[in-house]
C-alpha cells in the first residue's frame, strides 16, 4: 500500500500552527505539552465542546460546536466527532461529519477534536457532553433542602422523575469550575451530600442502558471554617469628608485559593466583587457597617464580623505650626514642628517665604518627619498629607524666624547709623577717623591720608569745644587706637 498523497504546503502550514501556538503558548505562561499516540502527536491545546441545548426535543436536533484555540485561518484544518451510545460503550467516530459544527438527533455522550489534514498532529480531546432524548416520558429535576452546606453539615437532593419509565439513577458532581471535572457520587434518588459542587441527577433505562434523561444543574456551596476579616488600609483614627479610603477582607487561610468577594455596605448599589473596597472622596453618608465574605469554586466563608466606618463630618483640619524659637542664634538654627490633631498618617509639606509679598516656596515635601530645623530667616508654614490621592489639610499659620547677625556686624552697622553724629567735631576740620566713612575736608581740599581696619572703638574726650576764629588750634585727644592696624595722617 502506498503512502497518501500530502500537498506540499500542507507541511508549511502545520509548521506555521505549531509555532504559533509555542508563541501564544509562551505568552501566556503555559507550557507546550505534546503526546504520542502511536503515528499521531498530541499538541498540549485542547478542544471546546458546546451545545445549544441538553435534550433533544420530539422529532428535533442539538446542534454541538468544536472549538479550537488558535485555529482560525487555517484553511486546512479539519474537526473529528466521537460518540459513546450510552454509559461505558465504546467510544466511535461519527462517519462523515468533519465540519465545526454538528446537528444530530441522536443521543449519547459527545466528544470533538482538531486535526490538521494530512498531518499527524492532533488537537486534544475535549471534555464530553451528555445529550439525552425527549420521547420517552421522562422529565427529571433536582431538588434541595438548602443551597448551602452549614459547617460540619449537610444538603439532601432528591431526584424527581415524573411519568417514570424504568430507569436507574445516577448522581454527578462537578468538583471545579475551572477544571470542569466530575465524579460519581450516589445511584439513589435521594442522597445526602456534605461537599460543595454542581450536581446532575441523569436517568438510564435498564433495559437498553441508555441515558434518556437528565436534570439541570444544581450549585450547592459549602460553607467553610476559614475566619474573615474586614481592616482600613490605613489605621487612621478619625476619617474626614473628602478623603479617599480603602477596606480590605482578608480570609484566614485562604492562600492558594481564588477568590470571589461579597461586600454589604451602606449608600451603595454595586458593591466590588474583589477584596478591596474603595471609595473615592468619602462623606458622612458612608458612615455604617460593613461587612464582607469570599466564595471559591464551591466553598463559602461566613460573614465577617461588622466594621464600623465613622466619617467626620468636621471642616477639613487645619496644620499647626510651632517654632522653638523666634530668633536663629549666630551660626545656630530653630526647630520647626508641624502637626494635626486627632488624627494620624500625615506627611507633611514645609514652606517659606521672604516677606509677607512674596510667593511662598515649596521646601521639603512629602516628609513623614513632622520636625525640621532650619537657619535661614522668613516666614514659615506647613501642611499635612495622606492617601492616594492626596488628601490635604488646611496651611498652617505663618510663623515668623529672624536671623542674628555676628556681634562685630551688629558694632558696625551702629556706628553707621551714629555717623551723623561724628561727622563733624569742627567747623573746617579734618576726618579723624575712617571706621565710619572715608571722607574729604572740603574747605582744605580732600584728605591726604586714609584710617583703615581701625579694630577698637575710637573714644573722643573732647567733643563740645568749638573753635573762635583766630584762636590757636586745639589739639583733641584720642585713645584706643590700634597703631598696627591704622594708617597714620599723612602731612
Amino acid at each position: 500500500m502506498g503512502v497518501p498523497w500530502v500537498p506540499p504546503v500542507l507541511p508549511i502550514v502545520a509548521n506555521l500552527y505549531m509555532e504559533e501556538v509555542e508563541n501564544r503558548a509562551n505568552t501566556s505562561n503555559s507550557v507546550l505539552s505534546t503526546v504520542i499516540h502511536g503515528n499521531f502527536v498530541e499538541l498540549g491545546v485542547e478542544a471546546t465542546l458546546t451545545a445549544d441545548r441538553l435534550t433533544i426535543p420530539a422529532g428535533g436536533s442539538v446542534t454541538l460546536t468544536c472549538d479550537v484555540k488558535y485555529s482560525a485561518g487555517l484553511k486546512y484544518f479539519e474537526y473529528e466527532w466521537l460518540r459513546e451510545p450510552s454509559e461505558n460503550s465504546e467510544k466511535t467516530t461519527v462517519a462523515g461529519e468533519s465540519n465545526r459544527v454538528l446537528v444530530t438527533s441522536e443521543a449519547g455522550i459527545y466528544t470533538c477534536r482538531g486535526r490538521i489534514k494530512g498531518t499527524n498532529l492532533l488537537i486534544k480531546e475535549s471534555d464530553s457532553v451528555i445529550i439525552s432524548e425527549t420521547g420517552h416520558g421522562v422529565n427529571i429535576t433536582v431538588t434541595a433542602d438548602r443551597t448551602t452546606i452549614p459547617a460540619g453539615g449537610s444538603v439532601t437532593l432528591t431526584c424527581d422523575v415524573k411519568h417514570s419509565a424504568d430507569l436507574k439513577y445516577e448522581w454527578v458532581r462537578e468538583t471545579s469550575s475551572a477544571v470542569k471535572s466530575t465524579e460519581a457520587v450516589g445511584s439513589d434518588k435521594v442522597i445526602k451530600i456534605s461537599k460543595g459542587g454542581k450536581y446532575q441527577c441523569r436517568g438510564w433505562r435498564t433495559d437498553t442502558n441508555s441515558l434518556i434523561a437528565q436534570s439541570d444543574p444544581v450549585i450547592i456551596q459549602e460553607t467553610v471554617s476559614n475566619r474573615v476579616n474586614v481592616t482600613l488600609q490605613h489605621s487612621w483614627s478619625q476619617i474626614f469628608t473628602g478623603e479617599t479610603i480603602t477596606l480590605r477582607c482578608e480570609i484566614q487561610g485562604g492562600e492558594g485559593k481564588v477568590w470571589k468577594y461579597e461586600w454589604t455596605a451602606p449608600n451603595t448599589n454595586s458593591p466590588p466583587t474583589s477584596s478591596e473596597y474603595r471609595i473615592s472622596r468619602v462623606s458622612v453618608s458612608h458612615s455604617g457597617d460593613y461587612r464582607c465574605r469570599g466564595s471559591s469554586d464551591y466553598l463559602l466563608t461566613g460573614w465577617s464580623d461588622a466594621f464600623r466606618l465613622t466619617v467626620s463630618s468636621a471642616s477639613k483640619p487645619r496644620a499647626t505650626l510651632t517654632a522653638q524659637s523666634s530668633v536663629i542664634p549666630a551660626g545656630g538654627s530653630v526647630t520647626l514642628s508641624c502637626s494635626v490633631e486627632g488624627s494620624a498618617g500625615w506627611k507633611f509639606d514645609w514652606f517659606r517665604r521672604d516677606s509677607v509679598s512674596s510667593k511662598a516656596q515649596l521646601m521639603r515635601g512629602n516628609e513623614a518627619n513632622r520636625v525640621i530645623s532650619v537657619s535661614q530667616g522668613g516666614l514659615y508654614h506647613c501642611r499635612g498629607g495622606r492617601g492616594d490621592p492626596v488628601f490635604y489639610t488646611e496651611d498652617s499659620s505663618d510663623v515668623t524666624v529672624q536671623k542674628t547677625g555676628p556681634a562685630n556686624e551688629q558694632t558696625l552697622n551702629k556706628d553707621e547709623d551714629q555717623q551723623q553724629v561724628y561727622s563733624s567735631l569742627f567747623d573746617g576740620d579734618r576726618c579723624v577717623y575712617e571706621t565710619v566713612r572715608r571722607c574729604e575736608n572740603t574747605e582744605n581740599g580732600p584728605a591726604e591720608g586714609d584710617y583703615t581696619n581701625v579694630t577698637s572703638v575710637i573714644q573722643l574726650k573732647v567733643i563740645n569745644k568749638t573753635r573762635q576764629r583766630g584762636d590757636p588750634e586745639e589739639s583733641s585727644d584720642y585713645s584706643d587706637v590700634n597703631p598696627n592696624s591704622a594708617t597714620a595722617l599723612k602731612s
